[in-house]
């Protein structure tokens, strides 16, 4: 919850020119709700995605009050939805269940996914991490068809290492995200895992990423604090790994 409206145009505005030549990835900014037609307009024809950050679990009009339908989302010119981020988890009664039905709507509404998973501090320090996030990857994704999976990214947060400035280690993170896409593969095959992209995201920034992204099984980064100033943001996206 960043941002008021000028302040979002102008940090929009400020990014494009400096991605314009980013051709290795997908940049893809989350504005506020209330901001996304108007971000949308503004990035029109350039290589920046919109994505909201939460949709309803609902796919039909009706008496919702508050809540925002992946249709209206795609309607605005979004085209990706986060779905099951650590904070509506803790803070806002977010379940797997929850997620599975914001997903199907997000899909439902030709929209992509980024399904979020990760666990908490004491998870990890109990030995429990892989077996949270497990349950959470089973649980959001249930019921999705080999199809379904090709607009699914999956984006692993630790929620120990969200706005704490304390990052996993590349090797922890390609620990888990290795476990992600055997996960995947399980579920839906080598061939759906292998071409699923998997995000990182905690206390990214731009000294960390591209040691992040030397990892063979983390495709990309889902970035909080260090994306709310263009130049920072335009860092990680123009990251190069040194050979």
């Amino acid at each position: 919850m960043y941002k008021l409206l000028g302040e979002a145009v102008e940090t929009a505005l400020a990014l494009k020119p400096l991605v314009t030549n980013a051709n290795h990835c997908e940049v893809i900014i989350a504005p506020v709700f209330v901001h996304l037609k108007t971000i949308a307009d503004k990035l029109e024809g350039s290589n920046i995605k919109v994505a909201a950050q939460n949709c309803s679990a609902e796919t039909k009009h009706g008496a919702h009050t508050g809540e925002v339908g992946a249709d209206m989302i795609k309607d605005v010119g979004a085209s990706h939805i986060i779905v099951g981020h650590s904070e509506r988890r803790q803070f806002y009664g977010e379940t797997d269940n929850s997620v599975n039905l914001k997903t199907k709507a997000a899909l439902s509404s030709r929209l992509t996914a980024i399904v979020c998973v990760g666990e908490l501090l004491n998870k990890r320090k109990s030995g429990n991490a892989k077996k949270v996030v497990k349950t959470q990857l089973v649980g959001g994704l249930d019921g999705l068809t080999v199809s379904d999976m090709k607009r699914i990214i999956i984006a692993y947060e630790p929620v120990w290492a969200i706005g704490t400035g304390q990052v996993a280690t590349p090797e922890q993170a390609q620990e888990m995200h290795g476990f992600i896409r055997a996960t995947v593969s399980e579920m839906h095959g080598t061939d759906i895992a292998d071409a699923t992209r998997i995000l990182y995201g905690g206390s990214v920034k731009p000294d960390n990423i591209s040691g992040l992204m030397k990892q063979a099984d983390i495709d990309g980064a889902l970035v909080g604090g260090a994306s709310l100033a263009a130049e920072s943001f335009a860092q990680i996206v123009n990251y190069r790994v040194e050979n």
